[in-house]
């Protein structure tokens, strides 16, 4: 099986890279982790509704070139999960598909196709963080996640 994170936008900082690489690390003693960045669209000058809506459009595009399997889409008004039902979903979706494509939006949020594209919206809380955060906090979840279905002593 294959976890899969589409993200928006490249990770500048050396911490943030580190941690998530920790991560992956981390994950790959229980399954495949690929994440993929897509480029994420810089808008130009005040950002008008219309524009914003340009921006999640076109980043949207290319998310969905990306997706593959079951497809989550993190969103702030996605259903609130804790650790122990993330990781009952991975069990229950890796019977049915080889892929499982976590997607995060830029910090315009995700487009209405990529929302209507995913089998899932999920939410792990109603807190606004960057994008490049969330990026590690999914990471060590999904690490939190495998912990739980294989009985790892790393979930508390």
């Amino acid at each position: 099986m294959k976890l899969k994170i589409i993200a928006v936008g490249k990770i500048k900082e050396q911490y943030l890279r580190d941690a998530i690489a920790e991560y992956a690390k981390r994950i790959c003693r229980f399954c495949k982790l690929e994440i993929v960045e897509v480029d994420e669209c810089l808008s130009r000058g005040v950002q008008r509704e219309a524009e914003i809506e340009r921006v999640k459009n076109t980043e949207g595009e290319a998310i969905l070139s990306k997706t593959e399997g079951y497809v989550v889409a993190m969103d702030i008004d996605g259903e609130l999960v804790s650790s122990e039902q993330l990781s009952s979903l991975i069990v229950r979706q890796k019977q049915r598909f080889s892929v499982i494509t976590f997607v995060i939006g830029g910090s315009n949020g995700l487009s209405d196709a990529v929302k209507s594209r995913a089998d899932t919206r999920m939410s792990f809380g109603k807190i606004t963080l960057p994008h490049q955060l969330f990026r590690l906090i999914l990471c060590e979840q999904l690490y939190r996640a495998c912990c739980i279905e294989n009985n790892v002593s790393y979930h508390k």
